[in-house]
């Protein structure tokens, strides 16, 4: 039996992408860097169990590339419906992009986690805003002694009529965070978090701007509501993580582990969410240990276009050591 169990919860979107250097890439993303990234880092040490629904077309196909990670359990992806992402992603630099969505995941719900309550964490992966409904984070809480980990770009993403991934407010987030232990997001998807109860019209577009200045108020009025701790991504910068430590909340940066050349960014949200979760496999709550990891799994994502670019134990724990002298 495996020593160590993770549940990763998300599409695997069939993804057309145009770097901003004009390459095209087509591939299966979202969960799948999750889900290998983290096969990586467990090794013999555990399983991840890839919890998604897809097209029929793409079952045989994303299984077929999955089998080349022995300890990924794909018995959770299924295609009964016949409904998965399909997205178009065209990057105007190294870090904004267009969004088209053409297709749509049916989402996972309670049913689907009844084999998997066993697992030491979940790694929740949305990318649009019915993916991983909040009756599920609350099936896991209830029935699972989990750490549940959930990405915010779910949430503060939808999808138009006309196919267009647009940012929106989380507005009911309030009724969510009871149901999270660690909550990850980018600086944007902040934003879309802390936002004031009413607007003048000219102030009410400001998700662009860089200002960091709400987060620590943020940060408080999350934890208060009931998560162990927020990590916000500040591209090269690093990561953000907040916790309480003696009952007031502690903020701490986490530089970014840095690269010369960045060849694809597509997925490191994914990737760094991965990473959380194998560094809270050991202590919950180490959020610290955790982010180093998250970083490392995002920089490597960014090194090329296929899953190669995911190291081992050992050659993660060197980069670790490397940028920060300590694992």
């Amino acid at each position: 039996m495996a020593k160590y169990n993770i549940a990763v919860l998300g599409p695997i979107p069939r993804d057309h992408i145009t770097t901003h250097r004009g390459e095209i890439i087509e591939k299966y993303g979202c969960a799948t860097h999750t889900a290998i990234g983290l096969s990586q880092l467990l090794g013999n040490e555990g399983t991840v169990h890839l919890v998604s629904h897809v097209r029929k077309k793409d079952e045989g196909p994303i299984k077929e590339i999955l089998s080349a990670y022995p300890n990924i359990n794909t018995e959770n992806i299924t295609s009964d419906m016949d409904q998965g992402d399909v997205i178009s992603l065209k990057f105007i630099d190294q870090n904004n992009r267009l969004e088209k969505q053409t297709g749509f995941m049916n989402p996972i719900v309670p049913e689907d986690l009844k084999t998997l309550l066993h697992c030491d964490v979940f790694v929740c992966v949305p990318i649009t805003d019915y993916e991983v409904p909040l009756e599920t984070l609350k099936y896991i809480k209830h029935n699972s002694k989990g750490t549940i980990i959930f990405d915010a770009h779910g949430p503060t993403n939808t999808v138009t009529m006309t196919g267009d991934r647009l940012v929106k407010f989380w507005i009911d987030m309030d009724q969510w965070l009871p149901f999270i232990d660690v909550l990850k997001m980018n600086l944007e998807e902040s934003k879309c978090c802390w936002f004031e109860k009413e607007y003048e019209l000219e102030n009410l577009i400001h998700v662009n701007d860089e200002s960091t200045d709400h987060l620590a108020s943020f940060a408080e009025h999350s934890l208060n509501k009931g998560i162990k701790s927020l990590i916000v991504t500040l591209d090269a910068k690093g990561g953000a993580v907040f916790f309480k430590k003696d009952n007031k909340v502690h903020h701490e940066m986490v530089p970014s582990v840095k690269v010369s050349h960045v060849v694809d960014t597509t997925g490191c949200g994914d990737s760094f969410a991965g990473g959380l979760g194998y560094g809270l496999l050991q202590d919950k709550t180490n959020y610290i240990r955790a982010a180093k990891y998250a970083n490392a799994l995002g920089a490597q994502r960014t090194q090329g276009r296929d899953f190669s670019v995911f190291k081992n134990i050992e050659e993660t724990n060197k980069i670790l050591l490397e940028t920060y002298g300590i694992v």
